[in-house]
């Protein structure tokens, strides 16, 4: 008989519901003693109302009393479900009194860890589950819930069926050879495995999405005092978080904020402007600006487009320039004011960076800011992306075991190229398999599970 576990699968706080979780064998007869007007039958996937006792028949508090039996359960397991008032005390004493009855405290991620034990999904598919949890944006969550449908899982499963047939054609010719393999067999090969490995190489490249929806981006606002910095940074978040004044140098120290811009995570982070100075004070935030610029993954520069551009302006295009920046946005506010600023001669200084003219002050900004996100979004070609019907890859233990799979697949293309007998080329074909069955969960050791695992809360 396995163990019985529980845990609080709520979080602490003040809730109307908060609910705690069993699993395993005993879990009805841990219904039977908590439940005070327990019925003599229990029917599955029937919700019971009633009191939850104690050990001394004292009332805890109602509660609606759920049973699952195995393996039609979230876990595979009988499962009980006590949902009760959301009390941090009541629920610690239900929690209390399930483990008097029988069960042990459940470890963290302890009841998905079951499920994939028990084959209700596969290692990609709970690791979604914990991405679930944690989503900060509608991306995170949609790439998530994909997962956790078995896109990629889908995905991997198919190039590793692929590579299995070549597998069992490579172990018939080298375990039956009436003659020496023909040129055209090897180029059958070298066509099947480039298939496989440009499905590998079509998952990889949506990594940069995936790393994107799970950690988001620091983005740099730049650009001399007093063009409109601290404008944007408020017109993003959407409230006056940044004091904006004319005066030059208002800002004069970096200032970081979370934002969710068309469902990407974003750390912005609003730079004092850059120019030479006397102040200490403020030649102290031109520093951290250009720290700030180091750090960051995108830089936007805004400019004041009702001007023509004086030797501030091309001082922080220079930077920019050297920066070594490959994503760059550069806004030219105050349209409203007539367009001075040549967009092309910016562009012959920073010849990757994305332009867009538009007002971050006053009615404009409202529209200055929906420019700015969807060119963010355009930049890291992320615009117009279904990600509930894509396979997005986000985890770093999946981008590690798809290139191990793309290196040996490559290494095996180029032996087959090369002539190299079967024996040798098909280890490499193997290795590649292998390493796609450890996203799923097939040949993955225990240290692999416990540290997937040991991500997640408790209760879930």
């Amino acid at each position: 008989m396995s163990d019985t576990i529980t845990a609080i699968s709520t979080a602490p706080g003040e809730a109307g519901i908060g609910i705690v979780r069993i699993s395993g064998d005993k879990s009805l007869d841990i219904m039977k003693t908590l439940f005070v007007e327990c019925p003599e039958e229990v029917r599955a996937r029937h919700a019971y109302f009633g009191h939850v006792k104690d050990k001394d028949g004292s009332i805890i508090d109602e509660a609606i009393f759920i049973l699952m039996k195995g393996p039609n359960s979230y876990t595979g397991e009988d499962m009980l479900e006590i949902q009760a008032h959301g009390s941090n005390v009541a629920l610690r004493d239900i929690l209390r009194e399930s483990i008097r009855a029988g069960a042990r405290m459940a470890e963290a991620g302890e009841f998905t860890k079951l499920a994939f034990l028990n084959g209700k999904m596969d290692l990609s598919q709970a690791e979604a589950v914990i991405d679930i949890i944690k989503a900060k944006t509608d991306l995170t969550l949609g790439i998530a819930e994909s997962q956790k449908e078995g896109r990629l899982s889908q995905a991997v499963s198919s190039i590793r069926l692929s590579l299995l047939d070549i597998l069992a054609q490579m172990a018939v010719n080298i375990d039956y050879p009436d003659e020496d393999i023909e040129q055209e067999t090897y180029e059958a090969y070298i066509t099947d495995l480039r298939i496989a490995l440009a499905d590998v190489n079509d998952i990889l490249r949506t990594s940069t999405v995936g790393r994107i929806a799970r950690e988001g981006i620091r983005v740099a606002i730049i650009g001399k005092p007093n063009v409109g910095k601290s404008s944007l940074m408020n017109a993003l978040l959407g409230e006056g978080r940044v004091i904006v004044t004319d005066i030059p140098g208002t800002t004069r120290d970096t200032v970081e904020e979370s934002a969710n811009i068309d469902g990407i995570p974003m750390v912005l982070i609003d730079t004092a402007g850059i120019r030479e100075t006397d102040d200490t004070v403020e030649r102290i935030g031109i520093d951290r600006t250009r720290d700030a610029l180091r750090e960051s993954e995108m830089a936007v520069l805004v400019i004041d487009g009702s001007k023509a551009l004086d030797e501030e302006d091309e001082a922080v295009i220079n930077l920019l320039s050297y920066s070594g920046k490959d994503r760059v946005l550069v806004v030219l506010n105050k349209s409203d004011q007539g367009a001075v600023v040549d967009a092309d001669s910016i562009r012959a200084k920073l010849p990757n960076a994305k332009i867009i003219t538009t007002t971050l002050v006053g009615l404009g900004a409202l529209e200055g800011s929906s420019l700015v996100a969807d060119a963010i979004s355009e930049i890291y070609n992320i615009k117009g992306i279904n990600v509930r019907e894509s396979t997005i890859v986000t985890s770093e233990r999946h981008i590690a075991a798809l290139e191990a799979a793309a290196d040996n697949l490559e290494q095996s293309i180029y032996l087959l190229e090369d002539g190299e007998a079967l024996e040798i080329t098909e280890l490499n074909v193997h290795y590649a398999y292998d390493e796609l069955g450890t996203i799923i969960g097939e040949a993955v050791g225990d240290e692999i599970i416990d540290t997937v695992f040991s991500k997640f809360c408790l209760g879930k």
